[in-house]
């Protein structure tokens, strides 16, 4: 099974997957929020998946659990402003993965060696091995996705996005197996704009998830007529969609073959379930549920 994933939603999924048994899984992890910052190179959202497939996701639900922050709070202290917060062990991860990317080391192989002693339970694949970077365009100018999130709070109407790098970036040889010789195709119910977005820009992997022979659905994030997390309402306003699976399935267009929903989508085979992931059970049992529904299709 391959899960693409952004940030949370994608990632509890892709731990419920990885908790059935004989499961055997594969992410592509979105890369467009990655940054280079406090001499690390930071790819949220790889890591985060990484941190949940080992089951060191912090309980604030970013980071590793019990991380201290001792050079974020002497940054502060000799003055400087910080609004990326990093814990050490979160930062020494980044450290490594730019000291193997300066020695030539590709995104897919520098990742991996950075997480390897975390010892996640399934690959998690960066979704290309060069630089895709998401810029929002507000009331305020362009920003970079982070600084958009972070230091502005996501505060504005949101007039644009782009992935820049996305058509000559490519994908890896990796994601590209993985998509190939995947029995289920699953999109995770991250972001469908800024974490879903990006992999899709990216025309060699998006021509590769409809060349392959497996059925993909999409899992949708709007529960119960809302977003239980971050601006995904806002960035699916943007792209004129309204916030509901209908709304994502017309986003995802003819990639899909089916969708796993709180509700019917019209026209597009559909299992209607609950889509809460509270606690261990929860992500098993839709994990479960979604892996059997896209292997009849």
């Amino acid at each position: 099974m391959v899960v693409l994933s952004g940030g949370t939603g994608g990632a509890k999924l892709a731990r419920g997957v990885a908790d059935l048994p004989d499961a055997e899984l594969t992410v592509v992890a979105n890369t467009g929020d990655d940054v280079e910052i406090y001499g690390a190179y930071v790819s949220p959202d790889p890591d985060l998946v990484s941190f949940w497939l080992a089951d060191r996701i912090d309980p604030r639900g970013w980071g590793l659990d019990g991380d201290s922050f001792n050079v974020m709070d002497g940054l502060r202290a000799s003055g400087q402003q910080i609004n990326f917060n990093l814990g050490d062990r979160d930062l020494a991860i980044g450290q490594r993965r730019a000291v193997a990317l300066r020695a030539g080391k590709r995104l897919t192989e520098a990742h991996a060696e950075a997480v390897a002693a975390l010892g996640p339970r399934a690959r998690v694949l960066p979704m290309s091995d060069r630089p895709v970077r998401t810029w929002v365009l507000s009331d305020a100018g362009y920003y970079k996705l982070q600084d958009f999130l972070i230091v502005t709070k996501a505060r504005g109407e949101i007039a644009d996005v782009q992935f820049r790098g996305a058509r000559l970036a490519g994908t890896t040889p990796e994601v590209l197996a993985a998509v190939a010789a995947a029995d289920a195709i699953v999109i995770g119910p991250s972001n469908p704009v800024i974490s879903i977005g990006p992999m899709l820009a990216v025309p060699e992997l998006a021509q590769a998830l409809k060349d392959s022979p497996a059925p993909v659905v999409a899992v949708s994030p709007v529960v119960g007529g809302e977003v239980l997390k971050g601006p995904t309402a806002a960035f699916m306003r943007q792209r004129g969609v309204e916030v509901s699976a209908t709304g994502l399935a017309e986003l995802y267009g003819d990639l899909l073959d089916g969708i796993v929903a709180d509700q019917a989508v019209p026209g597009l085979p559909t299992l209607q379930t609950g889509l809460l992931m509270d606690g261990e059970g929860g992500r098993t049992r839709l994990a479960a549920e979604t892996l059997s529904f896209a292997l009849t299709l």
